[in-house]
C-alpha cells in the first residue's frame, strides 16, 4: 500500500458523486486533487496546469474519454493518463492504450491499486520533466558563447 503519496491528480468523471467521493479518498492519502465532469473542461485544465497523473473515465456524455485522451495527448504527449471504466471491453481498452493511456482500471477498483498506478505515473512524469529540463539546459549551454 502506498501511504501519503504526494502527487497532483486530475480526476475526470461525469458522475459527480463518484468524483467527489474518490477525490476525498485520495486527498486523505496526501494527494492534491482537482476534478472535472466534462472532457472539454479536463483538456482546458491540463492546458493551464501540470498534473502528475490524470484519471479519466471512459464513458462520458459529449466528449468521451477516448476523445479527451486524444485531445490531451495532442498538446501534452508526456501526460500520464489512467483510464477508468464501468463497461470494460477488450476493444476499448486496446484503443485507449493505442492512444497513449498508461493504464486501464475497471470500476469498481481497489483504491490501493489506483494509488499504485498513480505512484507509477508520477515517477514516469518526473523522469520526463527531468529529461526536458536537461535538454533545455544543454540547449542554453550550446547557444551561449561563454
Amino acid at each position: 500500500m502506498v501511504e501519503k503519496l504526494h502527487a497532483k491528480v486530475l480526476l475526470v468523471d461525469d458522475e459527480e458523486d463518484f468524483l467527489e467521493s474518490l477525490s476525498k479518498r485520495l486527498e486523505t492519502r496526501g494527494l492534491k486533487v482537482k476534478g472535472a465532469t466534462k472532457g472539454e473542461d479536463a483538456v482546458q485544465m491540463v492546458d493551464e496546469e501540470d498534473f502528475d497523473a490524470i484519471v479519466l473515465d471512459l464513458a462520458m456524455p459529449g466528449m468521451d474519454g477516448l476523445e479527451t485522451l486524444k485531445k490531451i495527448r495532442e498538446k501534452h504527449p508526456e501526460m500520464e493518463i489512467i483510464m477508468l471504466t464501468g463497461n470494460a471491453s477488450i476493444k476499448t481498452s486496446v484503443e485507449a492504450m493505442k492512444l497513449g493511456a498508461e493504464d486501464y482500471l475497471e470500476k469498481p477498483f481497489d483504491i490501493n491499486e489506483l494509488l499504485e498506478k498513480i505512484s507509477e505515473a508520477k515517477s514516469k512524469h518526473i523522469i520526463v520533466l527531468q529529461e526536458k529540463s536537461k535538454e533545455k539546459i544543454e540547449n542554453i549551454l550550446k547557444t551561449k558563447s561563454w
